[in-house]
């Protein structure tokens, strides 16, 4: 049996190949199952996963070490624009490394930003290709920014930079503009961004009515922390939402999803507040064209009718007169018919009435006759009714205080009444 080796005796040991057998640099492919930065140095958990089950297939530690990671570090994230985080795949140039008392790491020396730029870009291009097949990448491009777009929902960072330049910009304007301005918070770095802008929407989404138009901005923020705003949730929300978006988060490299799918895209906030300026200039610029044209063609109207006016005076007095003489003949004519009809209507009555008159004498004579009749017979009537004739026959007529007495339950006892007869009248008392 050989003599045993302790642990640090078998570490060298492992150190010593190591070092004699792998002391090359390479360059490997892989993806960050997290990342830190401790001190200046930046630690690294690499993974590898299965194409189809997704499972992790191979893992290993990286670090990178201050002094390198200094230069590293910078150059990636200006040529990505993006930072180191959890999820990305990166190509990094390692050698191994071996202590005895730590263990086994790579330790990374470059980092390959092309690599990196690539797949973002694959990833992008997937996004863009799945909202492409969805049917809603170009459905921002089809709203249109409200003429008077001047209620305006911010989604930004409470204390940004970015919302203070922006507000600014908005109440500074030359033209003295207004805008109402209501920031919905948002997360604008990190992972925490899809979530955050995505809740904000849906808060601004429940009051549609009370905004013309979407603001997303980011400033102040390093600019490595974008990739939030490439994410497919994320693009689809803003794609489907009912109001025109835009965004102004300082992306300058790269145009991100969000950039993409959004309305329209500036660099900055202050550029998305120019953008608003610049749009109601616009519509104020039109509506002074559309003033001066109308004042132009009322003026035109005015003078035309002016001159239409003036010609139709010019023809009233020859027109009056036509019209005048031509309606004095009609009057006269009418008045010559009148009289006309009036003479024959009154040669027609007059014979009329002759002809009545002849017609009504006859008739007059008889009716006259027919009455001297009646009155002959009438005269007889009242001659047998009068009082002396009955008088001359023997009867007597009775009255009491001017009355005829007709019945004996008419007289009392005292009452005086008076007898007339043929010859004279005596009075009687009543017992």
């Amino acid at each position: 049996m050989n003599t045993p080796l302790s642990l640090f005796e078998l570490n060298n040991l492992v150190r010593e190949v190591i070092a004699t057998d792998l002391s090359m640099e390479y360059w490997v492919e892989a993806e960050l199952s997290e990342v830190r930065e401790v001190r200046g140095h930046c630690y690294m958990e690499l993974v590898q996963k299965d194409m189809f089950s997704n499972t992790p297939v191979a893992k290993a530690s990286a670090k990178c070490w201050k002094s390198k990671w200094m230069y590293v570090r910078p150059k990636f994230e200006q040529i990505t624009g993006q930072y180191l985080h959890t999820g990305m795949k990166v190509m990094l140039k390692v050698y191994a490394d071996f202590h005895e008392a730590y263990g086994f790491s790579w330790i990374v020396t470059d980092i390959n930003p092309e690599y990196t730029l690539g797949d973002m870009a694959k990833k992008r291009m997937h996004i863009i290709e799945q909202l492409k097949r969805e049917g809603v990448f170009d459905l921002q491009k089809e709203l249109e920014i409200p003429m008077f777009a001047q209620r305006v929902a911010v989604i930004s960072s409470l204390n940004a930079a970015g919302f203070g330049d922006f507000t600014r910009q908005l109440t500074d304007n030359s033209y003295g503009f207004k805008f109402q301005v209501e920031l919905f918070p948002a997360i604008m770095q990190g992972e925490g961004i899809e979530g955050s802008v995505i809740a904000a929407l849906d808060a601004i989404n429940e009051r549609l009515d009370e905004f013309d138009v979407v603001v997303i901005i980011r400033g102040g923020g390093a600019t490595s922390d974008m990739s939030g705003f490439d994410t497919l949730a994320l693009a689809e929300n803003v794609a489907n939402f009912p109001l025109p978006i835009i965004t102004g988060i300082g992306h300058d490299r790269d145009e991100s999803v969000l950039d993409m799918i959004s309305h329209t895209k500036v660099k900055t906030p202050t550029a998305a507040a120019a953008l608003l300026v610049e749009h109601l200039e616009v519509v104020w610029q039109m509506l002074m064209e559309a003033e001066n044209e109308l004042v132009t063609v009322a003026q035109h109207r005015i003078e035309n009718e002016k001159q239409r006016l003036s010609h139709i005076a010019e023809k009233i007095p020859v027109l009056f007169s036509l019209v005048k003489t031509h309606y004095e003949n009609v009057l006269d004519k009418l008045l010559m018919t009148i009289s006309s009809m009036i003479n024959e209507k009154v040669s027609s009555e007059k014979h009329n009435v002759l002809l009545m008159e002849e017609k009504i004498k006859p008739l007059v004579d008889v009716r006259l006759q027919r009455e001297k009749h009646h009155l002959m017979m009438l005269e007889q009537r009242v001659k047998a009714l009068d009082p002396e004739i009955l008088l001359k026959r023997g009867y007597s007529i009775t009255l009491c205080k001017g009355k005829v007495v007709v019945d004996a339950s008419m007289l009392k006892s005292g009452d005086e009444v008076e007898t007339k007869v043929r010859k004279g009248i005596f009075k009687s008392i009543i017992k």
